[in-house]
């Protein structure tokens, strides 16, 4: 039998810390293997990116981050190593691991094997019964009783995650256990993948209570359905907010993200906080992950708690949207280094 799972989180329940910190929380896709998709990893890792290098990085995140006051740690099946490195840090630090709250995601198997160039593909994705039983086995094996939430990993409106019965009923045992299930989205259509979501019923309950998207200020299509998703009670999670670097200070340079650079003066901020905060301004959200690879970076990141976002700002910066195929496009074609 599983272990059982710790309390997990509820928006009701983020919502009462009242640190403006508890809206942050970290993700690991970018240091727990090798090669991803953020701008500028050639600057911000190791240039031998061992194992052992990304888990010494990996932890000392883990520790700024906690320090800080960030209490959601976010992981996949696909980050490489990194559920072993959060269940590594999780063992070492039981004070911490009592106070967090873990979530993970299935549906993406890892195949680079810890290589960055050479490889047909990083990760392959399969929404079947079968992965589901392969990688709650494993992720059990390495997180136990932290685990919290867990995603369907990149749902689009084609996944059988929204139609097959019988990986619904897998999903509702799961949810039965106190972990609560959800998924993640990408891609162009994430709002028709929300709104399918919503509507996924096991047993006459909702199956599904909590959702990580994309949000940022280049590609804000998905708000809509997840403000309703927000209103059913979900667990709402911003994920790239930063837009992978292209909304970071260095990499905002072109004439099409001015406006932030300005704004992120006036409110004497830097680019990166304005982007995360933006996001945290949300009435929808819950939590917007950052996805620093430095404890310089996180701390940057993190200044975004203590940034006024006024409707002003948020409509100033309402230009820099581009249209949604635009976006995934580009991002398609970002490079894995």
């Amino acid at each position: 039998m599983p272990s059982t799972p710790s309390t997990p989180v509820t928006p009701d329940t983020e919502r009462s810390v009242g640190s403006p910190i508890t809206r942050f929380g970290l993700g690991t896709a970018a240091v727990g293997r090798p090669g991803y998709i953020t701008l500028g990893r050639d600057v911000d890792l190791p240039a031998e990116r061992t194992v052992e290098a990304l888990r010494g990085r990996t932890h000392a995140l883990l520790d700024a981050a906690y320090a800080a006051g960030v209490r959601y740690f976010d992981a996949a099946r696909s980050y490489g190593r990194a559920e072993e490195f959060l269940a590594e840090w999780l063992t070492s630090r039981p004070e911490a691991a009592a106070d967090v709250t873990v979530g993970s995601k299935w549906g993406y198997t890892y195949t680079a094997g810890w290589r960055v160039s050479g490889v047909p593909a990083h990760e392959v994705k399969e929404h079947s019964t079968a992965v589901f039983d392969r990688q709650i086995r494993e992720t059990r094996t390495l997180l136990g009783r932290h685990l919290n939430v867990y995603l369907v990993h990149s749902v689009t409106p084609d996944s059988p995650a929204l139609t097959d019965p019988a990986l619904h009923a897998r999903l509702a045992e799961l949810a039965a256990e106190g972990v609560r299930v959800g998924l993640s989205t990408s891609g162009p259509e994430q709002a028709r993948a929300i709104r399918a979501a919503l509507g996924v019923m096991v047993d006459g309950r909702p199956l599904f209570a909590a959702v990580q998207s994309t949000w940022n200020l280049l590609e804000p299509s998905a708000a809509p359905a997840l403000a309703e998703a927000h209103a059913a009670g979900w667990l709402v999670v911003v994920k790239e907010a930063m837009a992978n670097g292209r909304l970071a200070g260095r990499n905002a340079t072109g004439p099409d993200t001015a406006a932030l650079r300005s704004a992120a003066m006036r409110a004497g901020g830097s680019c990166d906080a304005l982007a995360l905060a933006a996001a945290a301004a949300q009435p929808w959200t819950d939590i917007v992950l950052s996805g620093a690879v430095s404890p310089e970076q996180l701390a940057s990141n993190l200044t975004a708690a203590d940034l006024p976002v006024t409707p002003g700002i948020l409509a100033g910066l309402a230009p820099l949207a581009e249209p949604a195929e635009t976006y995934w496009r580009t991002r398609a074609a970002l490079p894995w280094a």
